[in-house]
């Protein structure tokens, strides 16, 4: 994914109400930009941190500037990791159309947003011949706190936990069901911050348990764009 036109840069001012951030630009002047991220952000919000935000072309937006990336100095050294939540779902359907994704080889279809389960809506639902459909959720993972492991999620996450469950249901019914979660940074495996959630920790073990498949996969994150690079392993204990 290459952001269409060159990143603004500026340095983070407050990050505030969830979705709002105030960045002071190189002229002095200070905007409020869109934080595409309901999340608690840990580490990455700090004042002053250099920060990359796209440009709208709508003029309907209220703000016209939106967070894409942080650069943070993460346990093992800085680099620039992408916030916008808005992202992986678009992240995975092109790695899927580009033929990345192992887990979903044979498959030559990929329907956004399919509901299904409580009240549940599924990321996609991938379909190919002769293959049973797959339901495929997508986790953003941004939060690191040791060198090289990714972890989510970065605070209580309970509509993630009713998703594992749901996946869940799924394969007891016969189907099958995965997890992708999207690392937008350089780690080196992935694992579940079950002290930051523990009711999340049960539900993703439940889920592994039952048969969901979970899988990772880290990203090249720079200035000019993000795209999914290679997998990585999955270490929650069973």
């Amino acid at each position: 994914m290459q952001f269409p036109s060159p990143l603004v840069e500026g340095r983070l001012v407050r990050r505030y109400k969830r979705f709002l951030a105030d960045v002071a630009l190189p002229d002095g002047t200070e905007i409020t930009a869109h934080c595409a991220n309901p999340g608690a952000m840990l580490g990455l919000n700090q004042p002053g941190a250099r920060v990359l935000l796209s440009v709208s072309d709508n003029p309907a937006r209220k703000l016209g500037h939106s967070w894409e990336l942080v650069e943070a100095d993460l346990p093992g050294g800085p680099q620039w990791v992408g916030i916008n939540t808005a992202r992986p779902n678009h992240l995975v359907a092109e790695a899927f159309r580009a033929g990345l994704l192992a887990p979903l080889a044979g498959y030559d279809g990929l329907r956004p947003e399919v509901r299904y389960g409580r009240a549940s809506r599924v990321d996609f639902l991938a379909t190919g011949p002769g293959l049973p459909p797959a339901h495929v959720e997508v986790k953003n993972c941004h939060l690191m706190r040791t060198p090289g492991l990714a972890e989510f999620p970065d605070c209580v996450a309970a509509r993630s936990a009713r998703h594992m469950r749901d996946l869940a249901d799924v394969v007891a019914a016969g189907g099958r069901a995965l997890v992708i979660v999207v690392v937008q940074m350089r780690a080196e495996a992935f694992d579940v911050a079950r002290d930051l959630d523990p009711a999340f920790d049960r539900a993703f073990r439940e889920a592994r348990a039952m048969g969901v498949e979970t899988h990772a996969y880290r990203c090249a994150v720079g200035p000019e764009g993000v795209r999914v690079a290679e997998p990585i392993p999955v270490v929650t204990p069973p």
